[in-house]
């Protein structure tokens, strides 16, 4: 990671120029991939087509980077669906999840003075300037505190949260760009309802102080074997400082890069299940951002779970009409299985009351089925081998215009839940683990 001299930019010009040199960058990357001589074999087409995905990917992490906080938020997204972006791009998007261009020591200086009124240094036994990792509205410094001993400290980037708002314009008009390339992206209507989600989010996500509160409660409540919570540090936290345990270990990639044995895949992978329905499903009080980079695989084989700014209350009514969807779903193929299904999504209100059985068995089963199989997969074992997980399904126009006539409404729980869904399963699915899923208390 590199020093850097200059400040995040903040102002909507500055902003706006980053933005538009990306877009004139992946203009001229598609121009370049176009006037590639044709004729090369399969495996030079192969590996000129890995290359050309893998540039255009640069060129939106360098922009991203620069931008920080929202745009960095949407990298982390974008990489962890494998089906949103082709493989090249995606790969170099996951540099997002615990990778930025760090502040210089004048500005967290001014972060500290703004909120404790005197510098790091005089609070901490021990504060290293150079920022060791990236969360997505700040940077993470090791430090020492009396009493405490080795700490993380989360510095947020300076004005990061007025820029949100023109953060997401901008960044529509970046996608858009990659959009006009020669490379397959999803439909308008999925990358505009991962922007909306986000934005929502980030709005609470800028207040280090709630994201202390929701780690303070996470580690009361929740708190289940093989699961390490960081303890925020009240007194060194403010709005955009966050100091909290310092947890050693190692994020996703590097921990398989030590090629841990079958045993451990699987551990490690049963006490994150075990974790989210617990969390999820029992107590209504998810993480909903899984991302490769808010876990940490701890020295012992435990698995430390970091940034809690991003958190959802689920409602019983929701968290019964999930359940009851799935149980349906995974009931063989009948009219009372289909019947099941409508109910349950009545409920949860997506559906109107009026539709009828036959309606929906014929034009929204179908247009769903696909996105139904691949959630509910992990139940169809008792012991589920995410090895052989399916990736997750591209969505269809054709399907897309079957939803938008027969849905009547999204309940607001559910983009945060299919997101921490989606990120449940990469994260397993990376980890090959095998895993019990079938536990009587969830889906029976």
């Amino acid at each position: 990671m590199t020093r850097s001299a200059k400040a995040p930019r903040t102002g909507a010009l500055a902003r706006g120029t980053i933005t538009s040199v990306a877009a004139a960058r992946l203009g001229l990357a598609r121009l370049g991939e176009r006037m590639r001589p044709a004729g090369a074999d399969a495996a030079a087409e192969a590996d000129a087509q890995a290359r050309h995905e893998a540039a255009m990917g640069r060129i939106l992490f360098q922009a991203m980077g620069q931008l920080r906080g929202t745009a960095l938020k949407v990298s982390q997204i974008l990489s962890m669906d494998s089906s949103f972006l082709p493989e090249g791009v995606r790969r170099e998007l996951a540099r997002a999840c615990h990778q930025a261009t760090p502040l210089n020591r004048a500005l967290v200086g001014r972060v500290f003075r703004q909120s404790f009124g005197q510098e790091p240094e005089a609070l901490f036994t021990r504060f290293e300037p150079q920022a060791f990792a990236a969360a997505s509205l700040g940077q993470v410094h090791r430090a020492e505190l009396a009493g405490h001993g080795p700490v993380a400290v989360k510095v947020q980037y300076p004005g990061i949260a007025t820029t949100i708002a023109s953060d997401m314009r901008l960044l529509r008009t970046t996608l858009r760009a990659l959009a006009h390339s020669d490379l397959p992206l999803p439909g308008d209507v999925v990358v505009e309802r991962v922007l909306e989600e986000i934005e929502r989010t980030l709005l609470h996500e800028v207040d280090y102080l709630h994201e202390a509160r929701q780690l303070q409660w996470f580690a009361e409540h929740a708190a289940l074997p093989g699961i390490v919570l960081p303890q925020p540090i009240a007194s060194h936290t403010r709005a955009q400082v966050l100091t909290q345990q310092y947890l050693h270990g190692l994020h996703l990639a590097d921990w398989l890069r030590t090629d841990p044995t079958q045993a451990q895949r699987n551990q490690a992978g049963q006490w994150l299940w075990d974790w989210f329905m617990h969390c999820t499903f029992g107590l209504g009080h998810m993480h909903a951002d899984l991302h490769p980079g808010n876990f940490l695989f701890l020295p012992d084989g435990q698995l430390g779970v970091l940034d809690f700014g991003c958190t959802r209350q689920l409602s019983p009514a929701f968290r019964s009409g999930v359940l009851q969807a799935w149980r349906a779903l995974l009931q063989p193929a009948s009219p009372a299985r289909d019947q099941g299904v409508l109910q349950a999504y009545g409920a949860l209100g997506l559906v109107d009351a009026s539709l009828d059985l036959a309606t929906f068995t014929g034009e929204l089963m179908p247009a769903l089925s696909i996105m139904q199989a691949w959630q509910t997969e992990p139940f169809t074992a008792p012991v589920f081998d995410f090895a052989g997980k399916s990736r997750p399904p591209a969505p269809v126009a054709a399907q897309q215009k079957v939803l938008a006539r027969h849905l009547a409404a999204v309940p607001p729980e559910l983009p945060s839940f299919e997101r921490a869904w989606l990120g449940l399963m990469h994260l397993l699915t990376e980890m090959q683990a095998q895993v019990h899923t079938r536990a009587e208390c969830w889906i029976g």
